[in-house]
């Protein structure tokens, strides 16, 4: 198992088998996809060990890559669907001004007044672009597009975003600055 403490992040998904020697499409989620192949540590959710890649190529979207252990079809096309995460700390630290979206989840969310509207409780992308769902302290969470107009500064090192979030939401009465 993993290190409890530890953040896990989703960098790939395995896909269909390709070929007849045990090679599969791995559809990457990250900047480069050959990246995956330097990750030694490929995990499944739950911090196990997933699989790792002897050899790859990229392809459109991803890499075709041939896994240790996995040598023919049957066994490649067993492994699809499987989501593939590495811990944070083996993620290179990124560059001043720079951060993981992994970085955002749980920072506060704040107007640009320091009005409170909740905490980012994570970040997803259904596809038209990055969405950070926020959690208010009371109520239902909410989601606002990751954009420059909707989400104008990020302070990491402050532990906070700053949004102008639509007008339908309002800061928590409950929350302020000091809270």
């Amino acid at each position: 198992m993993g290190d409890e403490n530890s953040t896990l992040i989703f960098v790939a998904q395995v896909g269909a088998a390709h070929g007849v020697r045990g090679e599969v499409k791995i559809t990457s989620f990250t900047a480069d996809p050959m990246a995956l192949v330097d990750y030694r540590n490929l995990l499944r959710q739950d911090g196990s060990p997933a699989l790792a890649i002897a050899g790859a190529r990229p392809t459109k979207g991803g890499i075709v890559a041939r896994l240790k252990g996995v040598t023919d079809r049957n066994a490649a096309e067993a492994l699809r669907g499987l989501k593939l995460y590495i811990r944070r700390e083996d993620l290179p630290e990124p560059e001043e001004d720079e951060f993981y979206l992994a970085d955002l989840i749980g920072l506060t969310v704040e107007t640009a007044e320091g009005e409170v509207l909740g905490k980012v409780r994570t970040v997803q992308d259904f596809g038209a672009g990055d969405l950070l769902e926020i959690q208010p302290k009371a109520g239902t969470s909410w989601w606002l597009p990751f954009t420059r107009d909707a989400v104008p500064e990020v302070r990491i090192a402050e532990g906070k975003v700053i949004a102008a979030p639509p007008p339908s939401v309002e800061a928590d009465p409950r929350e302020t600055r000091d809270s």
